[in-house]
């Protein structure tokens, strides 16, 4: 981190890990381009997890190498008379793995839809409609890094 000054705690990117919806997942893609994907995620138990289709890009690159960076920005705030935001952001770098286990991809998939759904009824009709076509991706994190921007 070069500005110490802006650096976040563990404890405040974390934070942002779980009350915010989205971020962008960085994959290596085809011929060496960066593949970049905006993913709905959820922490639990010192990971992240998002769910996605069984094929595709995403899961190609996933395949050929498991490094990621998964970076999440909070809503930031405009304070009464500035023209800038500030904003708070989060990178995690980790290894990403399919989850293969039926028990933990429900278990997992609660939490996520738990996030997003109205009522955990919500949630649960739509694991049964949907489990047998759905993939759940873990991240396990290397290393978490967190700064406040300013955009002025």
């Amino acid at each position: 981190m070069r500005r110490k000054k802006q650096e976040l705690t563990e404890e405040e990117c974390i934070d942002i890990l779980i009350n915010e919806p989205r971020g962008v997942l960085a994959l290596a893609g085809d011929d060496d381009y960066p593949y970049a994907v905006p993913m709905s995620h959820v922490f639990v138990d010192g990971k992240i997890y998002f769910h996605g289709a069984k094929e595709g890009h995403k899961v190609d690159a996933i395949k050929k190498n498991s490094k990621v960076s998964y970076c999440v920005l909070d809503k930031g705030i405009k304070k009464e008379g500035e023209w800038w935001y500030t904003f708070r952001s989060v990178i995690v770098f980790g290894m990403i793995k399919t989850i293969t286990d039926e028990d933990e991809k429900i278990d997992k998939l609660t939490h996520l839809g738990n996030k997003f759904f109205p009522t955990p009824k919500d949630t649960e009709d739509e694991i049964n409609r949907l489990l047998k076509q759905t993939e759940v991706f873990e991240i396990a994190i290397e290393h978490i890094s967190g700064k406040t921007v300013k955009e002025k």
